[in-house]
């Protein structure tokens, strides 16, 4: 009977197991392009082999650097900002007495989550197109129209910005448990105390919540490679290359576009084992600075 009931629990699996062996494991046998010359027609089998030489041609690229640069600048922006803004956020929501309009608001912020770049690229070009609102607030103030999508210099900050605005209510809601493991005795005891609301805040609330500030910053370090290819793709153009062209959209254009398919590889597989790297070193430090292992 035992072994009947866990029969059916592993058949329950096994769709999950399947989608996990087709779309995981089989695909990863395609790394093997980045040591070949890839031709389609030739096949994996008989593609020549070449060794590191695609790594060695990636090191001596032009934009290499640059595109290294992009995808640190921007995926570290929005490290910082994506913990800051939800911290910040959490606490001024946690300080207002009206569940009703907690709740509003709350509904109101989780929705750009939900919401793919598709449709919200859409929405912030809008936004700063050269007659949309923004250049129109400028024009009051008598300033000059910007091109703000095909500028280098403001590209990466609306990169920052936009993926900020659209996930700090959703990644809001781990810091707001957290306050809520908070003993309440504590702050009747700071307000008999004497302390004030800022005290509490800043002698209470604060310290109650760095240890899963601490674990929420050492699982996203591996994404430091990790610039949003969403968010970019759908809003990037050739006139801001320079500033916005990161290893993801690289990699798609270099190997859809142009079909240099080992090359893409290598630089994909360049980065999947920079982001292990960095995914075991997160562990590590969760576990000493947090106390709470990933895995």
């Amino acid at each position: 009977m035992k072994s009947k009931k866990q029969f059916s629990y592993q058949l329950m699996l096994l769709p999950g197991m399947l989608f996990l062996l087709v779309f995981s494991f089989i695909p990863v046998f395609g790394i093997v392009l980045a040591f070949q010359n890839y031709y389609p027609a030739q096949g994996i089998m008989k593609s020549q082999w070449v060794g590191l030489r695609n790594f060695r041609f990636l090191i001596t690229l032009p934009e290499c650097r640059q595109i290294l640069l992009n995808t640190v600048y921007i995926a570290f922006g929005k490290m910082l900002l994506g913990i800051l803004v939800p911290v910040c956020f959490s606490l001024l929501l946690n300080e207002i007495g009206l569940k009703f309009f907690k709740k509003y608001v709350q509904t109101i912020v989780y929705l750009p989550h939900f919401l793919s770049w598709a449709i919200l690229a859409t929405v912030v070009q809008g936004i700063l197109a050269f007659d949309g609102p923004i250049n129109q607030i400028l024009g009051v103030f008598h300033a000059e129209p910007v091109l703000f999508m095909a500028s280098n210099t403001w590209f990466r900050p609306i990169m920052i910005l936009s993926e900020t605005w659209k996930e700090f209510g959703y990644g809001s809601i781990i810091y707001l448990a957290a306050l809520t493991g908070i003993d309440p005795g504590l702050y009747e005891a700071a307000s008999i105390d004497g302390a004030n609301r800022w005290k509490r805040l800043l002698h209470i609330t604060i310290p109650g919540i760095v240890p899963t500030i601490i674990l929420v910053t050492t699982m996203n370090l591996p994404n430091i490679l990790n610039a949003g290819f969403d968010q970019i793709f759908n809003m990037y153009n050739p006139l801001v290359y320079k500033t916005g062209d990161i290893i993801d959209t690289y990699v798609y254009r270099i190997g859809m576009l142009q079909r240099q398919y080992s090359l893409s590889t290598a630089v994909g597989l360049i980065k999947s084992v920079v982001g292990m790297i960095l995914i075991i070193l997160a562990n590590k430090l969760a576990g000493k600075l947090a106390h709470r292992k990933i895995f």
